[in-house]
């Protein structure tokens, strides 16, 4: 039989690791690792929880859940992209509309300005 010691503690008698050691010797000291033991895999089961491990393992398992995951994704970007170049370019546009009156950007725009019109016409 081989001598197993718990946190430094006492020598626990227990031959393989698959037999179960003598509680008789030492109760207290089992009953509390056992305890502590219980209290951090508690702990971890909450981390878990919280990280949402589950859902992600169920998204990268299913091909399905992953391709309309990604499509919704790529759906929203181009949505935000188009929405925001609309906005940036707009008052892009309204500022340099009020520069009209300047001598030689003001000249620029406004021609640029007329071709657009045409454009339109």
């Amino acid at each position: 039989m081989s001598k197993v010691t718990i946190n430094g503690n006492t020598p626990i008698t227990g031959g393989t690791p698959a037999q179960q050691y003598d509680t008789s010797e030492h109760p207290f000291e089992l009953r509390h690792e056992v305890k502590r033991l219980n209290t951090r895999l508690d702990q971890i089961a909450d981390s878990l929880e919280r990280a949402q491990i589950k859902d992600i393992i169920e998204n990268y398992s299913s091909p399905k859940k992953r391709i309309i995951t990604n499509f919704t994704a790529g759906m929203a970007r181009g949505l935000g992209l188009t929405v925001g170049t609309f906005v940036v370019l707009g008052l892009l546009a309204f500022i340099l509309s009020q520069f009209v009156n300047m001598p030689i950007v003001g000249q620029y725009i406004a021609d640029l300005l007329g071709y657009i019109q045409d454009y339109k016409n």
